[in-house]
């Protein structure tokens, strides 16, 4: 009998659906029972494409002894943390805290109040390793909730009460200058990895954030240390297991130093932002490594995580069946020398071994290797190559596909807008633009409701139950932001403006200025959810912050300046101490350095080549956070096109920033040298 989950959208729920475990979804109706029955409630929460979920699944929630003591003992809730990201940030602070670690499947039991009292990750079903079994640790809290329930309550109640006194250091409403910006470019300097690329050791993450902020910081002060450190990084990364070489875009992360073993999910976010990030790169240097790895990663996503409805899905699996029926990490991208002789017979297997250094030993489990593309005298011969890796492709997809996540979530498909529409205007891609629309479209059409209020989630055109989060209106608002910039539609800064407002009146906190992760009137959890440091993705707040000045910038008002001002307050107090963690927020402060600069370009039409060419330069300028109007001379379709008449008949840019307009120019070169002094 299939449980409550049968009738979720997530694709994560729906995995769980046929467990014996009596899963109920996060509601009120879940708690309202552990309240009738007195009974702890078990809260799992992970994700679809989460390797050690999976392995707990199997382990645990499968196992009909396992599940019969948690329906007699337990109400079990299980919560998808890519639809819920703020039940999941309550707990894990939580996890955290009381542990020193977090990560998934996290495991945490809670009062029928929903105050958690004990915690964990993944536990075994036998001991091993100092862990617990999961049934002993099911015993313990059980005994604990039976015998002693003054000490689970007294427990429970100071948890609460030090996360509500975990007020984050906010630093003030002033932004951070020259100083603090010169400071986290040398923080970034101490842990940066000469040899390797990246920052830190294993397991090592694609610093995407921080590398925007690098280029930035490289374009507006010229510090040739900031963009050697971008540069080295992407092309280690490039080179390495976490690219797929022969598919196109990234894998999570690296489990080792030199980018060799992924772990093997690929996320729609990760893509989306390092598509952008090799664009840009390729934007300051022309080089022809980060034009490739940007195409070959939009390409990526447009094929592989596009769904039916024009939004993009939310991640491919790192599991897949070996061919024997056994579902093993990284199945579908290893390689041994043997399967490679099977796809390309023995002298292109061995020419293929050589060039994507595949070994006897292997760089994987049992004798495989991750596809490379190691540093090499020998000059191999393009078609020859090219035809290798096509064949080896067609012949990886005989292999049984990892499982995609079908879900569309909101902030990471705003993300990916921005990485197409500027990567599709850069290398004269219409289609990738045309996707970048498309996804826009769903988000319009499902995610809005008559007020713009955003849902955080839909599946197959419909849209899920939960409210939007802080990250999903300041990423989208900067996907409608770019596309605006790309199409010269203004739709869509009208748009991103109806977000903002939101953002403005839902999350800003009057007097700090701070940004909360949850809308004022969205459902109370036993804390708030605040958290300005940029992760795997950008925070809601740093997000947030870049839209708004944007925003600003096409508009010229002064309210949502103000806002993503005072917000960036908390860059100033971050960034010299954290600067990994807080990259976007340091690519936004360069931005509000800069100006940023405000460009209008002006023609008889948009189709009329001469405006076209200095449209396209405007948005090659590597001015930090510059933003692009395009249209009409006298339209109204951008504020920034206002009073801005053609020059002796010809298509002019305007170029302004800090309240200062420049000469306009009908000269693309003199345009280009505008933005990028």
């Amino acid at each position: 009998m299939p449980n409550r989950l049968a009738h979720e959208t997530s694709p994560y729920l729906l995995q769980h659906a046929d467990n014996p475990v009596d899963w109920w979804p996060w509601s009120e109706e879940a708690f309202e029972e552990a309240r009738r029955s007195d009974r702890p409630v078990l809260l799992s929460v992970g994700y679809s494409s989460c390797h050690w979920c999976h392995v707990m699944a199997h382990e645990s929630f499968e196992d009909e002894a396992t599940a019969d003591f948690l329906n007699a003992h337990f109400v079990n809730v299980k919560v998808d943390r890519e639809e819920r990201p703020d039940v999941d940030a309550v707990y894990m602070e939580a996890v955290q805290a009381a542990t020193g670690q977090g990560g998934w499947p996290m495991t945490v039991f809670l009062t029928p109040e929903a105050e958690p009292f004990y915690f964990g990750t993944y536990f075994p079903p036998a001991p091993r390793h100092g862990m617990p079994s999961f049934r002993q640790v099911l015993e313990g809290v059980r005994s604990a909730w039976t015998d002693r329930r003054d000490e689970v309550a007294e427990v429970a109640g100071k948890i609460v009460r030090d996360l509500a006194g975990r007020e984050i250091s906010y630093g003030g409403t002033e932004a951070p200058g020259e100083q603090e910006l010169a400071q986290a470019l040398l923080g970034l300097t101490r842990e940066y990895d000469p040899q390797r690329g990246g920052f830190g050791g294993a397991p090592k993450f694609p610093p995407s954030m921080v590398i925007e902020f690098l280029l930035r910081h490289h374009a507006r002060t010229g510090a040739e240390g900031a963009l050697q450190m971008a540069q080295d990084t992407c092309e280690r990364m490039a080179r390495g297991g976490i690219y797929d070489q022969l598919g196109g875009g990234f894998a999570r992360y690296s489990v080792d130093r030199d980018w060799v073993v992924p772990h093997f999910e690929k996320m729609l976010y990760d893509n989306a932002l390092l598509c952008r990030v090799y664009a840009h790169l390729w934007r300051a240097t022309g080089s022809d490594l980060a034009r490739r790895v940007a195409l070959e990663t939009a390409d990526f996503m447009v094929r592989e995580l596009r769904t039916e409805q024009g939004g993009f899905a939310s991640a491919l699996d790192a599991d897949s069946d070996d061919g024997t029926g056994r579902h093993v990490e990284g199945a579908y991208y290893v390689w041994t020398p043997g399967q490679l002789r099977e796809a390309l017979g023995d002298d292109d297997a061995e020419l293929a071994a050589r060039y994507f250094g595949v070994t006897e030993e292997g760089t994987f489990e049992e004798g495989a290797s991750v596809l490379q593309l190691p540093q090499r005298d020998e000059v191999f011969e393009a078609g020859r190559i090219a035809s290798v890796r096509q064949r080896l492709l067609e012949r990886r997809a005989s292999r049984p596909a990892p499982g995609r996540d079908d879900k569309v979530v909101a902030a990471w498909n705003g993300l990916a807008i921005a990485a197409l529409a500027e990567t599709g205007a850069y290398f004269d891609r219409p289609d990738l633009v045309e996707a970048a629309v498309g996804a826009a479209d769903l988000l319009v059409r499902v995610h809005l409701d008559e007020q713009a209020r955003l849902t955080r989630t839909s599946k197959d055109g419909r849209a899920g139950a939960n409210a939007g989060v802080l990250e999903d209106y300041g990423d989208v608002a900067e996907g409608f932001l770019a596309l605006a910039s790309v199409t010269g539609e203004g739709v869509w800064l009208d748009f991103a403006g109806f977000l903002l407002d939101h953002v403005l009146a839902r999350f800003v906190d009057e007097e700090s200025g701070a940004l909360y992760d949850t809308a004022a009137d969205a459902e109370r959890l036993i804390r708030r959810p605040q958290d300005p440091t940029d992760n795997a993705v950008p925070s809601g707040w740093s997000a947030a912050a870049g839209a708004l000045l944007g925003y600003a910038a096409h508009t010229g008002s002064e309210p949502h300046r103000r806002a993503a001002e005072r917000a960036l307050g908390v860059v100033k107090a971050l960034g010299p101490r954290v600067p990994r963690f807080i990259g976007w927020g340091l690519a936004v402060a360069e931005a509000l350095l800069d100006g940023p600069r405000e460009v209008a370009v002006v023609g008889p039409s948009l189709s009329d080549e001469a405006t076209k060419t200095l449209h396209r330069t405007a948005l090659l300028g590597t001015a930090p956070g510059a933003v692009v109007a395009v249209g009409a001379a006298e339209s109204d379709e951008f504020p920034l096109l206002a009073d801005r008449p053609l020059q002796q008949g010809a298509p002019a840019a305007y170029v302004c920033r800090n309240f200062t307009c420049d000469a306009p120019t009908t000269d693309p070169e003199r345009l280009r040298e505008a933005l990028s002094s």
